[in-house]
């Protein structure tokens, strides 16, 4: 028997959730469709867990680096098991917390595979969600007025070395690790990459990046790509840039590479790879082909409130590419439920959204780079503002990073904030606060920051770029 929803939403991870309870907040009776657990990615093989590893790591390295501190004390090892444990309690426990809120806002879950099926019996307009599920059973008929689709992306295969969870694993498979290899070949300088690089760095693995472009961190600030190699190279990370690997080769238990850079070819050999060079979106088996939603580069095409060709259908999340983040997916979500609902909700403004690599030392950005603003022809005054001149930052034992802020010289407006150094990614926050309201270098210089913190930075490089450093 088929059911009727004001809302379908097609994926329960952190974008369709969220889109799911605002719905529900406005009364839109909704159901989710989702074929693994409710989190998705994000909750499951993502934000939570890596970060849950970065954690460990983090206890791990002070742990070794505690004489420094004047504790005297000696890690006799790493129990990787309970590390493995710990990060499955953590995110068992948001998972649970993640259904208690859908239970509350009443929105009912279907476990399957949801398909749009074109126009038919149910609907003229194509629409009507088939979840089709691992059991004998029937599938059910969801017959909604919206359809939102959430369904995110799976790590991308490289056709030259496809995933075989053995030697050759991607971001996905590394969460399920029993044991830490002795060394591993990392295949991309991103942010995935990054991270699991610093991670595995500081459990005492032998890493190796290979990167395709010229540097690391490719899409940040050029300088912020300097200081993370400089700081990578001295934690004992081989990186090579410019570099490609033409051959590959496994054999006990073990995996040899041909890595070609510069116009030199090198073998190397690890324990293991990663292979982590992006996200491809999951638009297939989904029903796609029985609308007239268009895809480009495998994403699902959209307009500024998320709508698809088809306007009672929409999209967001990592689907529709763009800035592939949880954050980002939860604000798509709101706008396009909102939208739905006749609320009129402000559209989201990309250049406001604050990106974060969890590494060690982290990373985070908002708003244009150096390189991007030059290239717009705005007039560039730049305040730069080291952590080794915080007080908090020389008592957190890693002063080492900066904070670089891009103003426009002509109208004073932020254009970019870029930061590397010791919680940066809880810090970014206040330089996403001050793009939204539109404040000033000399507003955030203004504004009290309390002593000592790691926050007297934004006060500091906001003096220097108004030409007045007071501890510089």
């Amino acid at each position: 028997m088929a059911k009727e929803y004001d809302l379908v939403i097609v994926g329960g991870g952190t974008g369709g959730y969220i889109a799911a309870i605002r719905a529900s907040q406005l009364g839109l009776k909704t159901a989710i469709v989702e074929k693994n657990k409710l989190g998705g990615t994000c909750l499951h093989q993502g934000c939570i867990p890596t970060k849950t590893l970065l954690k460990s790591a983090e206890v791990y390295r002070t742990m070794k680096e505690s004489s420094d501190y004047g504790v005297l004390t000696k890690v006799e090892k790493l129990d990787f098991a309970k590390v493995q444990k710990r990060k499955s309690e953590i995110t068992e426990q948001l998972y649970q917390g993640v259904q208690m809120l859908i239970k509350k806002n009443k929105i009912d879950v279907y476990n399957g595979i949801g398909r749009i099926m074109g126009p038919s019996i149910f609907s003229p307009l194509p629409g009507t969600v088939s979840v089709e599920s691992d059991t004998n059973q029937e599938n059910e008929m969801l017959i909604p007025k919206f359809v939102l689709l959430a369904t995110g992306s799976k790590p991308r295969e490289l056709p030259s070395l496809p995933f075989n969870k053995n030697n050759i694993l991607s971001s996905d498979d590394m969460l399920q690790l029993d044991y830490l290899p002795e060394s591993i070949i990392i295949v991309g300088g991103g942010v995935i990459g990054l991270e699991w690089a610093s991670m595995l760095a500081d459990f005492d693995v032998q890493v190796t990046i290979v990167e395709a472009s010229d540097r690391l961190a490719p899409h940040e600030d050029d300088e912020i790509s300097k200081e993370i190699t400089q700081v990578f190279r001295k934690k004992g990370i081989q990186i090579l840039t410019n570099a490609m690997i033409t051959d590959s080769l496994e054999k006990d238990n073990q995996i040899t590479v041909t890595v070609e850079q510069n116009g030199k070819k090198t073998e190397f050999t690890a324990e293991k790879m990663l292979v982590s060079v992006g996200r491809a979106a999951n638009t297939e088996g989904i029903g796609l082909e029985n609308t007239d939603i268009e895809i480009n580069n495998g994403f699902i095409q959209v307009n500024e409130f998320y709508q698809t060709k088809e306007s009672h259908i929409y999209a967001i999340g990592d689907c529709i590419g763009g800035m592939q983040l949880a954050h980002v997916a939860a604000r798509e979500g709101t706008i396009a439920v909102e939208h739905m609902a006749n609320q009129d909700p402000e559209r989201l403004n990309y250049h406001h959204v604050p990106k974060c690599t969890y590494s060690f030392p982290e990373i985070a950005s908002i708003g244009m780079t150096e390189k991007e603003a030059k290239n717009k022809n705005f007039e560039l005054r730049i305040g730069r503002f080291p952590f080794k001149a915080i007080g908090k930052a020389l008592i957190t034992g890693h002063p080492s990073g900066f904070i670089k802020l891009i103003t426009d010289a002509k109208t004073n407006d932020l254009l970019g904030i870029h930061m590397i150094g010791p919680h940066v990614t809880d810090l970014i926050s206040e330089a996403s606060l001050a793009f939204v309201l539109d404040a000033t270098p000399d507003e955030v210089a203004y504004t009290i920051h309390p002593h000592p913190t790691l926050s007297e930075i934004f006060s500091e490089a906001s003096l220097m770029a108004e030409g007045r450093p007071i501890h510089l």
